[in-house]
């Protein structure tokens, strides 16, 4: 009689198709509904819905133009440093908490989030279409991204039932490494940060230290199919999650200022 063997751990991943290009004040539930509906997904309880930040800040209005945009004195000076456009800086510091770091090319603030980033996420890329004689626009991150994603989880519950969890992830540099990674800005229904220790490791030895970055790591994943180019796939339908899911928020993953040994 053969032993019993135990089901294969499995993780996956789907983008929605037919997700149209989003504008402002378009409704992000009822397009994630529509994309599950094209897939033949259902969504059940433990699932987990990852959106680009992208569509919710479209979504939002969080668009500027930068004709629109008077540099300040401080956006002058910062961007003969960095060689950028004086606007889109004065756009980056209005966003900021606290510029960080400030070189040719660079241009490290505190996001007004806690997020330490470049630009403070303000993005030209997938905004608008760029060229002579255009209006070249710009585009914010969301104004409350764990808001977002628990208004969209209550509208996906209710409409299906299933208890899920929610993400928006972005695209973020690493101080260590080099190349962008997908990092969650907002979090609902499930812990952003997983607390390991206490659990014991294979030889029952109790983890000390050991918190998993939960989200950054779905959001990570969920990057993979997104892309960052013209792939077009800015919602993706997560099963598997090896944790149990509760309530939980992108804020557990900001460091403290004070634990913070790079600043």
């Amino acid at each position: 009689m053969s032993a019993t063997r135990a089901p294969a751990a499995q993780l996956v991943l789907t983008a929605l198709p037919g997700i149209p290009l989003v504008q402002a004040g378009d409704d992000l539930a009822a397009l994630i509904l529509a994309g599950l509906e094209r897939a033949g997904l259902a969504l059940t309880t433990n699932d987990v819905i990852a959106v680009a930040q992208k569509v919710v800040s479209k979504a939002e209005g969080r668009c500027l133009r930068l004709a629109d945009v008077t540099p300040s004195a401080r956006a002058d000076a910062l961007a003969a440093l960095t060689q950028k456009d004086p606007r889109l800086v004065e756009v980056v510091l209005s966003e900021a908490k606290e510029v960080l770091r400030a070189c040719p090319n660079t241009l490290i603030v505190e996001h007004r989030l806690g997020f330490v980033c470049a630009n403070a996420g303000v993005d030209r890329s997938n905004v608008a279409p760029h060229g002579a004689g255009l209006d070249e626009f710009v585009l914010l991150l969301p104004v409350d991204p764990d808001d977002t994603c628990r208004g969209l989880r209550e509208r996906l519950r209710a409409a299906t039932g299933a208890e899920v969890g929610v993400i928006i992830n972005d695209s973020h540099g690493r101080a260590w490494r080099n190349g962008t990674v997908g990092v969650a800005l907002g979090a609902a229904g499930f812990p952003a940060l997983q607390d390991m220790r206490g659990h014991p490791d294979l030889f029952d030895y109790a983890l000390q230290i050991t918190q998993i970055g939960l989200a950054d790591e779905l959001a990570a994943a969920a990057s993979l199919l997104m892309g960052q180019a013209d792939e077009g796939r800015p919602v993706i339908h997560i099963r598997g999650v090896p944790y149990a899911l509760r309530e939980g928020s992108a804020a557990e993953l900001i460091r403290r200022k004070e634990m913070d040994l790079f600043r």
